[in-house]
């Protein structure tokens, strides 16, 4: 099970990343065609759905949130982001745009957070189809800090082996580093292992399925960490609030005197 909060004696956090598709609650393969009027237009039942995911997502330390809106017609302008930081207690919210369409559409990622970030940047993938993005923070310790990524990356294995080598690159000299997001990959993969073999990133024991929620059968959402980072299983959560699972992790970061509420 999932540990307490961050304390000054263990140092232990709790990570979560979740893929929340801009609050539809997904539950059948067909209800992308039938509901996919949802992506583009708002319902009611919307709120609702985001105040269940608040109240889920409220007992963890570090939040990547996949799949948001940053305040458009579908989400009635309700910045997705700000309003999921709000409802769960915590109280850093970074988020980056991916896609822009204007008042139709923010495609958005974020990292909610217990603790301040004194470092952050927006990174734009490298991708055919643009429109995938990268969020870095980085916490605690100015000159050894906890550094999270937080992606959402491609379909094609061509584009997320150039996202990971890009990626890689980001984390290079970094002991304690956690990369965390919808992957749309497993493990074994060829760009995954890839991604193991160019940086210091741990291979998870095991890996959950995530996708999709109503019968998972794809591990698509990871949370991969250095070994600096002492780490417990990944842990899958049966919350069916979209159509993927969340996957948490509760790591020991070795200077958490330096994250600031």
């Amino acid at each position: 099970m999932i540990a307490n909060a961050l304390t000054s004696e263990s140092g232990a956090l709790k990570l979560l990343s979740y893929n929340v598709q801009i609050g539809i609650p997904t539950r059948k393969y067909r209800h992308y065609i039938t509901h996919s009027w949802k992506h583009v237009l708002p319902f009611p039942q919307r709120q609702n759905n985001l105040e269940r995911i608040a109240e889920f997502i409220s007992d963890f330390d570090i939040v990547g949130l996949l799949e948001l809106d940053a305040g458009s017609i579908r989400s009635e302008f309700i910045h997705q982001p700000e309003y999921l930081a709000e409802k769960a207690g915590l109280p850093y919210c970074y988020n980056r745009v991916n896609r822009d369409l204007g008042i139709v559409a923010q495609h958005s990622l974020a990292i909610l957070s217990r603790y301040e970030a004194h470092f952050v940047k927006e990174h734009k993938l490298p991708s055919t189809i643009p429109g995938r993005g990268a969020l870095e923070a980085h916490f605690g310790d100015e000159d050894d800090p906890l550094v999270v990524v937080l992606v959402h990356l491609s379909l094609s294995a061509r584009a997320r082996k150039r996202q990971l080598d890009y990626v890689s690159e980001l984390i290079q000299g970094y002991k304690n580093a956690v990369v965390m997001g919808d992957l749309n990959s497993e493990l074994d993969s060829d760009e995954i292992s890839d991604l193991f073999d160019s940086t210091a990133l741990s291979k998870p024991l095991t890996a959950g399925n995530t996708y999709p929620s109503w019968k998972p059968k794809l591990a698509f959402d990871h949370i991969l960490v250095t070994p600096g980072i002492k780490k417990g299983e990944a842990e899958v959560f049966g919350v069916k609030h979209s159509d993927h699972l969340p996957v948490a992790m509760e790591v020991d970061f070795p200077h958490p005197e330096g994250c600031q509420t």
